[in-house]
């Protein structure tokens, strides 16, 4: 089985796909490299399933459970972050932890008019 860098080594060009993730900026100016972290938590948290296969094909496992490790999981819904503790394999308990936080959980519950 091949094993995917972690990051490729020249910064990749963003895809138009990703472009509706950005509608609060100018997608032209935005720059793998100085906004690496923003992008992606756009697609780990609002992308569609063609921004995440981008992203798989420029970060690894490691890259993207690291990511959301530093993170604690921030900006996820809880569905998102169950479906990446599986795919992603993240530790059950700590993903738990993340969700049980009380701040979290008063934003979680909250409900769309």
């Amino acid at each position: 089985m091949n094993q995917q860098r972690a990051c490729k080594p020249r910064a990749p060009k963003l895809p138009g796909v990703l472009k509706d993730l950005f509608w609060d900026y100018d997608f032209a100016a935005l720059d793998w490299a100085a906004d690496r972290n923003l992008i992606i938590g756009r697609v780990l948290t609002s992308g569609s399933w063609d921004a995440v296969t981008w992203l798989r094909s420029i970060l690894d496992n490691n890259a993207l459970r690291e990511w959301i490790k530093g993170h604690q999981g921030a900006g996820l819904s809880p569905q998102r972050l169950r479906f990446w503790e599986l795919i992603l394999e993240l530790p059950h308990r700590q993903v738990n932890m993340w969700l049980a936080e009380g701040g979290r959980r008063i934003w979680d519950q909250r409900r769309h008019v």
